[in-house]
């Protein structure tokens, strides 16, 4: 039987999922070989019409929010390209983050053009585990608060690369040697990066709305075997 996707909102208009680690969003060429996506799996799961009003990264779970016609599909994706919508992200980095910060280092498009890029931070809590990566005899990391004010191309990833803070499993823009650790020692098979939240104008009723995803287990039972506290995390009840 096909996966139930998590639905975290839904009206006549706009449905949110909870988007599992590891899954498309839609068919890529990047990937032909994959056969199971969100929006194939949610069109079937609502017996309707639905459109992603945004993306994010196969590896990534979290909030994700389809359109279930196409007038509303083009009013929240305005709200996108005009940058007014707000997200949050949880992410587990490598190294210490400073309490706050930010990074505004413009980023590459594919035809070598740059844009403005701006990623907001805070860090939530740090660990130091006695394992050795590389030459250092322990290890060092953080749990991200992330506030992307862009939404440039992997934004996320690419600018805490820049800062050297790299997002644990991420395998293009990350750090091998702490992936390799993590899938040794605490068996880590994706990204450790969440969307936990997405606020945007309803686009017909004209109020706020706040979509909240609660941590997937894949990144929950990291941070536990890690000890990393979840205080404050919006965490799945069971």
């Amino acid at each position: 039987m096909p996966m139930t996707l998590p639905i975290l909102y839904q009206d006549e208009y706009l449905v949110a999922i909870n988007k599992p680690h590891n899954l498309l969003v839609h068919r890529s060429p990047i990937a032909a070989e994959e056969t199971v996506f969100a929006l194939q799996l949610l069109r079937d799961q609502l017996g309707v019409w639905v459109s992603p009003c945004h993306r994010i990264d196969r590896k990534t779970g979290g909030v994700l929010l389809f359109a279930l016609n196409k007038e509303v599909d083009k009013l929240v994706k305005q709200q996108f390209e005009q940058h007014t919508t707000h997200k949050k992200y949880w992410a587990l980095v490598r190294g210490y983050l400073p309490d706050e910060g930010f990074t505004d280092r413009p980023l590459a498009k594919d035809n070598g053009d740059m844009q403005d890029a701006l990623t907001r931070f805070k860090c939530l809590h740090q660990i130091e585990l006695p394992i050795e990566v590389s030459r250092y005899p322990t290890s060092r990391y953080s749990l991200a608060e992330i506030y992307p004010e862009t939404g440039r191309m992997h934004q996320i990833r690419r600018h805490f690369a820049q800062l050297r803070h790299y997002l644990i499993g991420d395998k293009t823009h990350g750090e091998c040697k702490h992936n390799k650790m993590f899938e040794q020692h605490f068996g880590l098979n994706t990204m450790l990066l969440h969307a936990a939240s997405l606020e945007i104008v309803h686009p017909i009723t004209h109020k706020p709305l706040l979509i909240e995803a609660p941590l997937q287990n894949e990144f929950l039972e990291i941070l536990q075997k890690i000890g990393i506290s979840t205080d404050g995390l919006l965490i799945e009840q069971q």
